[in-house]
């Protein structure tokens, strides 16, 4: 990726949703699914990116990321909304439609 994740999240004119995840977490397999059908139907109103902890431990550490997974939402270069752990499906969906909707 030529732009950061910072750099991204501050330009993006739309809703940018991160997922930190690593290969051997279990819980981010879990929300896999979720965040892949978050992209599907969202394309083109929000911006999803996948941040392998492993592979990217600056950009972890950049966003204090202390648990995966961790579920970051920014709106406006802002956070918006943010967790860690394995959430339901639905409610992954309804965090997302507040920032779009709002």
């Amino acid at each position: 990726m030529s732009k950061s994740l910072n750099d991204l999240i501050q330009s993006s004119p739309l809703p940018v949703f991160v997922d930190f995840w690593a290969d051997w977490c279990g819980p981010c397999k879990m929300v896999a699914p979720a965040v892949k059908q978050l992209a599907l139907e969202f394309s083109g109103r929000l911006v999803v990116v996948k941040v392998n902890v492993d592979r990217q431990p600056a950009a972890a550490s950049q966003f204090q990321v202390q648990g995966i997974p961790a579920l970051i939402l920014f709106d406006k270069g802002r956070l918006a909304w943010r967790t860690s752990g394995a959430l339901p499906d639905q409610q992954l969906k309804a965090e997302v439609l507040k920032v779009l909707v709002g």
